[in-house]
């Protein structure tokens, strides 16, 4: 989730995602697992701070698909064919909301 503190909404929410935690092995291997779930720990607070990781796990992932599938998870929560678009919507929040702080819920 992104939020503004300079701004006022209804809602301070830029932009809000889910996905499934299932998914943690895939974007460890990708190197995006702190970027998008414990962003706090690499010590990244802005949305601008994950664009570079995003843009690195993202190249990998499409790059090698096939290596990547075999962290799908075995009940069918969490896949390569869902996390991919995740991870492009979210980069592409992260470029449009730059200055948002990351918050994390878990």
């Amino acid at each position: 989730m992104l939020t503004d503190p300079t701004a006022t909404y209804e809602t301070d929410d830029l932009y809000w995602a889910n996905i499934t935690h299932n998914l943690g092995t895939m974007a460890d291997k990708a190197g995006i697992y702190k970027a998008l779930w414990r962003p706090e720990e690499i010590n990244k607070e802005f949305a601008k701070d994950i664009v570079p990781l995003l843009e690195d796990g993202l190249e990998d992932l499409k790059n090698r698909p096939e290596h990547f599938k075999q962290f799908n998870s075995k009940n069918g929560w969490g896949m390569y064919e869902h996390f991919v678009p995740f991870v492009e919507k979210y980069l592409e929040a992260c470029k449009e909301y730059p200055n948002a702080k990351i918050s994390i819920s878990r």
